[in-house]
C-alpha cells in the first residue's frame, strides 16, 4: 500500500522558495501551518472596502502605528499569512528584516465574503493559537465586524477567542491600543449604488 505524505514547509524554506523564484508575488499563495495555500481571488466588494479600511486606519493613526494591507505577518506555527489588514507598533523600516512577529501586532483584520467560513474557523487557530491579542472579521455577507480578542487554548487542544463581539454599520468601535480613536463603521462597508 503506497502512503501518499504532503511536504511541509518551514518558514525559512518558504522563505527560500520566494528568493529562488519559485514563488512569485501574484501567484497569490500563503503558508499556513506549513502547507501552501492558495488565497481565493477578492471580489469588487472585498477589494473596495480593503482600501476604505486601509485609508481610514491610515487617517485614523497616522504615525502612531504600521498599517499593513495583504502583507505577510510571521507566526510560530510555521505559518505565514497575509492578512487583509494589519496594525502593527513602530515604523515600517523596522520591518526590513523580518516580517511582524505576533508582539509586534496590535491588531489582525481580515475582510470575508466567499472566505467567512476560512476566516472563521482557520485563520481565527492560527492567530488564537499564535496569541494573536484581537482579530477582527468585517463580515461583507452579514454587514457586521466580528471582533475577537482574549486567545486561549481548550482542554481538547484547540486554539479560539473567549469573547467575540458583533458590531453593526451605524456603531464605532475602540481600535485595540488606541482606544481613544475610534472607527466609525459605516464608513468601511462599501454599499452598492444603483444607476
Amino acid at each position: 500500500m503506497n502512503v501518499v505524505t504532503t511536504k511541509r514547509f518551514s518558514i525559512d524554506e518558504y522563505h527560500r522558495l520566494i528568493e529562488l523564484g519559485f514563488l512569485q508575488e501574484n501567484d497569490r499563495i500563503e503558508l499556513i501551518r506549513g502547507e501552501l495555500i492558495q488565497m481565493v481571488a477578492k471580489g469588487t466588494p472585498h477589494t473596495v472596502c480593503g482600501s476604505i479600511l486601509c485609508r481610514q486606519l491610515d487617517r485614523l493613526l497616522g504615525d502612531q502605528a504600521v498599517i499593513r494591507g495583504q502583507d505577510p505577518i510571521t507566526l510560530p506555527n510555521q505559518s505565514e499569512p497575509e492578512p487583509d489588514v494589519a496594525i502593527a507598533h513602530g515604523m515600517d523600516e523596522d520591518y526590513l528584516s523580518h516580517h511582524p512577529y505576533p508582539e509586534d501586532i496590535f491588531l489582525v483584520i481580515e475582510i470575508s465574503d466567499t472566505t467567512l467560513d476560512y476566516d472563521q474557523t482557520t485563520k481565527l487557530e492560527i492567530y488564537a493559537e499564535a496569541r494573536i491579542s484581537h482579530y477582527w472579521i468585517v463580515n461583507l455577507n452579514a454587514r457586521q465586524l466580528e471582533r475577537y480578542n482574549q486567545p486561549y487554548q481548550n482542554a481538547q487542544g484547540k486554539f479560539n477567542y473567549l469573547s467575540k463581539q458583533i458590531s453593526l454599520p451605524h456603531q464605532s468601535v475602540a481600535i485595540p491600543g488606541f482606544e481613544d480613536i475610534v472607527l466609525d463603521l459605516n464608513r468601511i462597508f462599501p454599499t452598492v449604488i444603483s444607476d
